[in-house]
């Protein structure tokens, strides 16, 4: 049997990490991946390669005989740094996934596979054709995922490379960032709730509510795109189907880690108020996907996981 080559772009971060090791563990795929700053994992089915994705030259020879690209590298952090530095996801994930999508198309690869999010979106139950409202924190940001949602549609018009952009909700599970410097909220509250001895600090008033995924169920929804995806540009919603405020999801994570813990709630800190959930009508549809893990069973997972590997991020 041929394997497909795959490259997994930010195979250090979160969503990389996820989505390699599945495909590792594959036998139809030959998977190489990339890192930076951080320090390569091991497996014995992935090949590694230190580069810079800024640098043009450098990803074009990365791409020679790649079939699918899944670009998971990203310059992300918390809600800090999206109200005091919010430039900090502009610039850099602008020129690197233009640098992606260029070189992966003049290589000829099959598919690329790039993960917009769901920010631009002005809150509810939505589908992909939801009006773009975006809370103006999220300025800067939404409109560098629009601009390169617009650049995959314009690569796939012009040959045979498939482009999928899923717009995702708020994932969580092993290898997520769960230091409270860099973390979103799902990992940060991990973290809040298991180093707690008697309460729970928790930003904002708790109303606030996010989709919440867990990443298993995104690495099926790459599967499922990468098996088919039935046009040669798609755009899809890729979450759990409704919100849970941030109040019940820290009830629910204190109610798994069998903890006794009163919470606090700091208006003071920086929160924003966006509700959304995501319609994925068009991935069941068209991708037969669906998500599968229940979010108790996401979050015992998550624990599990995060109390076995504390040891090596805090």
């Amino acid at each position: 049997m041929t394997k497909k080559t795959m490259l997994v772009c930010g195979g250090t971060g979160f969503l990389g990490h996820n989505i390699a090791e599945r495909f590792a563990n594959h036998p139809g795929y030959e998977v190489h991946a990339t890192c930076f700053q951080r320090p390569s994992w091991h497996h014995p089915n992935i090949t590694w390669h230190q580069i810079d994705l800024c640098n043009g030259a450098m990803v074009g020879m990365l791409m020679n005989h790649m079939d699918i690209v899944v670009q998971a590298a990203a310059v992300t952090s918390g809600c800090k740094d999206t109200f005091e530095r919010p430039y900090l996801h502009v610039t850099d994930n602008a020129v690197m996934n233009s640098y992606i999508f260029r070189h992966a198309f003049e290589k000829k690869a099959k598919h690329v596979i790039w993960f917009s999010c769901s920010t631009m979106y002005g809150g509810g139950f939505v589908n992909e054709q939801a009006p773009i409202a975006p809370n103006p924190r999220y300025f800067g940001m939404v409109g560098t995922k629009l601009y390169l949602e617009k650049m995959a549609a314009f690569y796939a018009g012009l040959g045979d490379t498939k482009f999928t952009v899923v717009r995702g909700s708020n994932f969580y599970g092993p290898h997520d960032k769960f230091a409270l410097d860099k973390a979103h909220v799902f990992g940060a509250t991990i973290n809040k709730v298991m180093s707690a001895t008697h309460m729970v600090d928790v930003w904002g008033d708790g109303s606030e509510a996010r989709d919440v995924m867990y990443i298993d169920d995104l690495v099926n929804f790459v599967e499922c795109a990468i098996e088919k995806q039935p046009d040669n540009f798609g755009l899809y919603n890729c979450g759990a189907g409704h919100a849970a405020t941030i109040g019940d999801l820290v009830a629910k994570i204190i109610k798994v880690s069998g903890k006794d813990l009163a919470v606090k709630y700091d208006v003071d800190k920086p929160s924003i108020k966006v509700s959304t959930s995501l319609n994925c009508a068009l991935a069941h549809s068209q991708l037969e996907w669906t998500p599968k893990v229940s979010l108790e069973d996401g979050i015992t997972s998550t624990i599990l996981w995060y109390e076995a590997h504390k040891h090596e991020f805090l």
